[in-house]
């Protein structure tokens, strides 16, 4: 039997999570079932012609309607923010859902924490470890042997090297390449089409081919 999924969050990574799980669905996977959204936009009654079936109060009593759950609410900038957010809503770690498109390579002796998305043309190497709701879009490639934190985000086209530690809540932004051998901790960030050769520390943001860090005017999460 199908688990009936909802996506936490709204157009965009959502909606392109949402519509991966129902092409699996066309292709004889039928483990996952999306059936709508949560979402916290005051009006919103549908995305793109699915229900918006409640906003994150309403995910006490999502859980006691038994749905599951994919976390795509994440932003550059507010990464800390958001996770702390999502701790905050208190989701049994048995309520988020792992999802593979059939079209993804992960070899057998990946690890994958719970919730984690790993979309189609995405390639895992061996001994890689993955924490959880970690999200991997379409055609990232993830080298072999890397130990990956909670909540962090492989945009389209990245290329991440091997014998890597990514702490949690890191993003790799669009066709951004990173080294082998470094460190890239909590909440950092790789830039559109960078090229990662150093070690990043805490909420640094690097762009650039080879990559520098800059300062840029963080969001407030409101």
């Amino acid at each position: 039997m199908s688990k009936k999924v909802l996506i936490m969050g709204g157009g965009g990574n959502a909606s392109v999570i949402a519509f991966a799980i129902i092409d699996a669905n066309k292709r004889g996977d039928h483990s996952l079932e999306f059936v709508g959204y949560v979402n916290d936009r005051d009006g919103v009654d549908e995305i793109e012609g699915y229900p918006v079936v409640g906003g994150l109060k309403d995910i006490p009593r999502l859980i006691e309607e038994d749905y599951y759950f994919i976390n795509a609410i994440g932003k550059i900038g507010v990464q800390e923010a958001r996770i702390n957010l999502l701790e905050s809503l208190n989701i049994p770690d048995e309520r988020y859902v792992t999802f593979i498109h059939p079209l993804a390579y992960v070899a057998p002796n990946v690890e994958l924490g719970v919730g984690c998305v790993v979309m189609p043309n995405v390639s895992i190497s061996p001994g890689t470890k993955i924490g959880k709701c970690t999200r991997i879009m379409v055609n990232a490639i993830i080298g072999h042997n890397n130990t990956i934190g909670d909540y962090c985000f492989f945009a389209a086209h990245s290329c991440t090297g091997a014998y890597l530690k990514i702490e949690d809540g890191v993003f790799v932004s669009l066709n951004a390449t990173v080294r082998e051998f470094l460190t890239l901790k909590k909440y950092s960030t790789v830039g559109m089409g960078a090229v990662l050769l150093k070690n990043t520390e805490e909420n640094e943001i690097w762009v650039g081919n080879p990559a520098k860090k800059i300062e840029l005017k963080r969001e407030v999460l409101s």
